[in-house]
């Protein structure tokens, strides 16, 4: 028992452990050592361990079977992949923890929807213990107005950070932020913050996304993210076209969440998302930073969802942890955001190459070409004949027609009759599916032909 807490005590700086129970073998308590390339390996008395195959002392015995798979929860062998660490349960890090969620704001230029967004976080039902606003190559009053919210005493505590002259876009701001918190607590996250929350200034949160991401991250020791579903802001069109522009991009939005696969989401949302203070750090142990800072990176979420999956952690969406976001007003805003965003998804696809992780993807990315063909190509060109003809086809033309309106419809049963309205029609939907095809299309060929640019 001394030697346990002895080593929890902190004898290795950085590592930090504590230990609720105490597992008995043969009526003595386990003994924990530290090996600092192996992580922890737990033993009794007696022979070779089965899990970390490390040689014991004289007179050792070492556990077998579940009581080792339960002492080896806590205290886990090497790690299954080139940095993913042992995880720690909640109750493990007990008072440590000086922050339970840490919001992170990177605002650029939001002077409109900063204290929009602010205001979402104090009205959660349960608050962030501390928000971080980054302020970054503003022009405009979005500091002033981030300090306002800071400095009044009903907000939660609040911390606004400036950083005139950021390369690294919103991935630069992220890592500012959290380079700040990690000295503010000393060091590591795992042992000090719980949750970190990542949004977006121009996002407003509903009032209970922090305590249900906190209830799904906690389900599973294995998560290390749960990301938004994303709503569009509705009633802020001004004209029947931007009705209908706006309209679509609601649609979309959410028909996206709701046919995000639950364990296997395409990228993290960077309205809103939720992750687990030691995923994050994980991340940090591995390569020095979160958020990969490089012009370049046009889709930090993405990136960093393609990291925390590879480094052994679950990512999940949920469809109660809602951000309601802004939309494009105009057709030029619209394919300027949808451009940045299939670009730098493309050049990342790119970069890492064909994995069980980027596969999915890269399919979808092609189905998705093959289906804008097919539908802009053969399907409306039958449609037109079908017009012309009076709807005399043969029966498979009649089965797909009906699966046209059926189906889409019934993807949007979420968003009400009017929704599902629009989509049965064809039309609209046939002309969003113009837009979006011409933006897929520009992304992928830009990622080949042209170099990114600097900050827009």
């Amino acid at each position: 028992m001394p030697e346990l807490l002895r080593f929890a005590g902190g004898e290795y700086p950085g590592v930090r452990v504590r230990l609720r129970r105490v597992f008995e073998w043969g009526g003595s308590p386990l003994r924990v050592r530290l090996f600092v390339r192996y992580g922890l390996r737990v033993h009794g008395n007696g022979t070779r361990c089965e899990f970390c195959k490390c040689s014991p002392k004289r007179g050792e015995k070492v556990l077998s079977g579940t009581t080792a798979r339960r002492a080896h929860a806590v205290a886990s062998d090497a790690p299954r992949n080139r940095h993913r660490r042992g995880r720690i349960a909640l109750d493990e890090v007990g008072s440590s923890v000086l922050y339970d969620t840490v919001a992170l704001v990177p605002a650029r230029n939001e002077e409109v929807g900063v204290f929009t967004a602010l205001g979402s976080l104090a009205g959660q039902s349960r608050p962030p213990d501390l928000i971080i606003v980054v302020v970054n190559n503003s022009t405009d009053r979005t500091q002033m107005f981030a300090q306002q919210f800071a400095d009044d005493p009903s907000s939660p505590p609040t911390v606004v950070l400036n950083l005139d002259n950021n390369p690294h876009k919103k991935a630069g701001a992220l890592n500012y932020g959290i380079r700040w918190l990690r000295e503010a607590v000393d060091g590591r996250l795992t042992e000090s913050v719980r949750h970190v929350l990542v949004m977006d200034a121009d996002t407003e949160l509903h009032s209970k996304f922090i305590e249900r991401a906190r209830n799904v991250i906690s389900s599973d020791p294995e998560l290390g993210g749960v990301s938004a579903a994303c709503l569009g802001r509705t009633d802020l069109w001004q004209n029947p076209w931007q009705r209908y522009l706006l309209g679509m991009q609601i649609i979309e939005y959410g028909r996206a969440a709701n046919s995000r696969y639950r364990t296997d989401v395409h990228t993290m949302s960077g309205a809103g998302s939720f992750y687990r203070g030691e995923a994050l750090q994980s991340v940090l142990d591995w390569r020095g930073e979160v958020f990969w800072e490089d012009h370049r990176n046009l889709v930090e979420d993405y990136e960093t969802t393609l990291t925390l999956k590879e480094s052994g952690w679950k990512v999940t969406a949920n469809q109660l942890c809602i951000a309601y976001t802004d939309l494009m007003p105009t057709l030029r805003e619209l394919i300027q955001q949808r451009e940045r965003w299939g670009r730098g998804t493309v050049d990342t696809l790119r970069s890492r190459g064909w994995t069980k992780f980027t596969w999915h993807s890269i399919a979808s990315m092609i189905m998705g070409l093959v289906g804008a063909v097919y539908i802009l190509g053969w399907g409306t060109t039958q449609l037109v004949k079908a017009a012309a003809s009076g709807f005399v086809q043969s029966p498979i033309f009649l089965a797909l027609f009906v699966f046209w309106i059926v189906y889409p419809a019934l993807r949007v049963r979420n968003l009400g009759w009017k929704a599902m309205l629009v989509e049965a029609l064809l039309i609209p939907e046939l002309v969003y599916a113009v837009v979006r095809t011409y933006w897929l299309v520009l992304s992928v060929v830009k990622s080949y032909v042209t170099r990114v640019s600097a900050w827009k």
